[in-house]
């Protein structure tokens, strides 16, 4: 082989070499994150191999090194950094935030569920019989399906009977209505003629209302000072027009399991639960979001399981593996049952699907099949800590399903982990 031609080849060997160590020293540089959550008395894993060295600038964390691992301690909540060089030069930094110590208790428990909405709500429209045929004053005035009835004539609606007097009224004496109307977040003003039913001789506005929605679901956790609590894991919806209910007020009370309709592919299972007799209300609620329904307990809850106070865990704390769920599947007793968390996405801003969820325990499998509805809000344990719920279930897999992970569940039940932090800052 010519010489020129062994030195091209070795040149290029080099080149390769160095090319190759060098994208993998910015792919470890890339990796190493810029920001770190960890709660006190807790530790938290950065992976990085690369041959640097890390220095706590702040006395609320400590800093221990492994082998291609940096394992931080959580010692006292405040916000702190640590910084990597690289022979003597810094070339990365990474915020630190040590959160407050936090647990909760977590629930299991079935519970039922009463929403009353914000006025009333627009869930459909009828055609009344008049003497110049058939209409629907209401879909003539431009109010459409999931539309909420604020106000008549100034005066606010709360319940579909505040509206009956208003509609005969205006009927009788040929008055014309003024509705105050929200959609989604706007409102407006329309104006709406009652008709006179040629069959039964009353006036009516030719829309179906509704002004409060109930079922049944499950206690995610409570933070035992506060007794703030969150359930469900998803927001409830009007069965008829699919949107989100905007709360006014509402109460939880304690249900209790009756059967079970166990799941099969593409077709979802379901809970059959009942108010328990007594309809003696055990909390109240205030918020109803895409994480679930939040508000304050005001009667001790039990689960006989896992009474005591568990720590959270960060959705960057959640791992591939197995877990456990607390649910009810009989009557009124929460019981344990494994599953396995098969995906877990480290989100740094709220989203309902953080986690993809299998069943394997074959009591749950053998009773429901997997996840069926009413399951929702169930929650979730790894490793001692409560990392999240129950959301929902793949229609074409019973036995998987979605979770929420449980820090966007405490923001909404106005746990704000970063509160003290922020203070400090």
């Amino acid at each position: 082989m010519p010489e020129k031609m062994r030195k091209a080849i070795g040149v290029i060997l080099l080149v390769s070499l160095i090319s190759t160590g060098f994208m993998s020293i910015v792919k470890e540089y890339i990796s190493i994150p810029t920001n770190v959550a960890v709660f006190e008395k807790q530790k938290h894993s950065i992976d990085t191999s690369i041959e640097a060295s890390a220095n706590a600038t702040s006395p609320a964390f400590s800093l221990s090194e492994k082998k291609n691992q940096l394992e931080v301690t959580g010692q006292k909540a405040g916000k702190a950094e640590i910084v990597y060089d690289f022979k003597g030069f810094p070339i990365k930094k990474t915020k630190v935030d040590v959160l407050p110590e936090l647990k909760v208790i977590p629930g299991g428990q079935s519970i039922g569920v009463k929403l009353h909405s914000v006025g009333v709500l627009v869930v459909g429209f009828h055609q009344i019989t008049t003497a110049d045929g058939k209409k629907s004053p209401g879909e003539a005035a431009g109010i459409q399906s999931g539309d909420m009835v604020i106000e008549i004539n100034g005066q606010k609606m709360e319940k579909m009977n505040d509206l009956t007097p208003f509609i005969q009224k205006a009927g009788k004496t040929g008055e014309t209505l003024r509705l105050l109307i929200k959609r989604d977040h706007k409102t407006f003003q329309t104006t709406l003629t009652p008709a006179k039913d040629a069959s039964e001789g009353i006036y009516r506005i030719g829309l179906y209302i509704r002004d409060s929605a109930a079922g049944i679901g499950t206690m995610t956790f409570f933070e035992p000072t506060s007794k703030k609590y969150g359930a469900l894991g998803h927001v409830i919806s009007d069965m008829d027009t699919k949107k989100p209910i905007v709360v006014d007020n509402g109460e939880i009370v304690r249900s209790t399991v009756t059967s079970i309709e166990k799941g099969t592919g593409g077709n979802p299972g379901e809970k059959l639960a009942r108010f328990s007799s007594e309809r003696k209300t055990i909390g109240d609620i205030s918020r109803n979001s895409p994480f679930g329904i939040f508000g304050t307990l005001t009667e001790k809850l039990e689960n006989h399981v896992a009474d005591k106070p568990l720590p959270v865990a960060l959705s960057n704390e959640v791992k591939e593996g197995p877990a456990e769920i607390l649910t009810v599947v009989d009557h009124d007793k929460v019981e344990k049952f494994d599953i396995k968390i098969v995906s877990t996405t480290p989100q740094k801003f709220p989203a309902t699907k953080g986690m993809v969820l299998k069943v394997t325990d074959e009591r749950l499998l053998s009773k429901t099949g997997g996840i069926v509805q009413g399951m929702s809000g169930s929650p979730i344990i790894q490793n001692g800590k409560v990392i999240g719920a129950v959301t929902h279930v793949f229609v074409n897999d019973p036995t998987s399903g979605y979770g929420v992970h449980i820090e966007w569940m405490l923001s909404e039940a106005g746990i704000d982990l970063y509160q003290k932090n922020k203070k400090a800052s």
